[in-house]
């Protein structure tokens, strides 16, 4: 049986699994699905000096904590930076990444160069009281929903739980100079929904660092496909575990 560790993006906390997670238990998996610092059961601790680094510090400690091996990472959304970041300080312990409509960095990037766009958001915290902090995307008309999810009860229950980004996050870069990173594999999922104007993803190589073909899934929704399409997001995870 796998180990998966699923890790939310920015906004979110780690109720946004709950519809994914009992489906990889359900067939004997062990699922961590961690709220990252200022989300969730960790939302007191929301504060300007939050980044990246204390995501990444986050996930690492709980594979060291939990004495976690052959890892799962799956990162949604801006977590992709997250989960680069942390399977370079310990590569030996992860054994697949799963970008999840993910940003997906270079050595030395930072979420604004992986996804232009967030330096508007960047931009309008700026002329805030709190230029530290970005709230959560509005809800848009359809097809885009809030962040891809357009069901009301399913809205509903989504912005009980999102809260503010700390800026330290999209500024931070992400460090992938461990060698040994470039041999796990990785597979990309795509959620081709509609997706608002300004976000653009970017081309997959068409091979992985460690010079096998790139894999790349779809899924025919929004951006929170876990909200969205559960089961079907279920087996592609199910899929990487082989």
């Amino acid at each position: 049986m796998s180990t998966y560790l699923l890790v939310h993006g920015a906004w979110h906390d780690a109720r946004c699994w709950d519809r994914t997670a009992p489906l990889l238990e359900a067939v004997g998996h062990r699922v961590f699905r961690p709220s990252l610092t200022g989300y969730g059961d960790k939302a007191h601790l929301l504060g300007p000096e939050v980044g990246l680094d204390t995501h990444v510090e986050d996930v690492v400690r709980l594979i060291k904590d939990e004495d976690l091996t052959d890892v799962v990472l799956v990162g949604h959304s801006y977590a992709g930076l997250v989960i680069s970041s942390a399977a370079n300080e310990v590569p030996e312990r992860v054994a697949h990444l799963v970008y999840l409509d993910a940003m997906v960095p270079e050595h030395g990037e930072t979420a604004v160069d992986a996804q232009p766009v967030t330096q508007h958001l960047i931009d309008a915290a700026a002329a805030t009281d709190a230029p530290w902090r970005i709230p959560p995307l509005p809800e848009l008309p359809p097809p885009f929903g809030l962040f891809g999810v357009t069901d009301p009860a399913d809205q509903e229950w989504l912005r009980g739980m999102l809260s503010d980004h700390p800026v330290r996050c999209l500024q931070q870069p992400a460090c992938l100079d461990n060698p040994s990173l470039r041999q796990v594999p990785r597979t990309h999922i795509h959620c081709v929904g509609a997706a608002p104007e300004g976000i653009v993803r970017r081309p997959v190589p068409a091979f992985q660092p460690d010079g096998t073909p790139s894999r790349v899934r779809e899924l025919p929704t929004g951006h929170d496909c876990m909200i969205t399409m559960p089961v079907e997001l279920s087996e592609l995870l199910l899929d990487v575990a082989g």
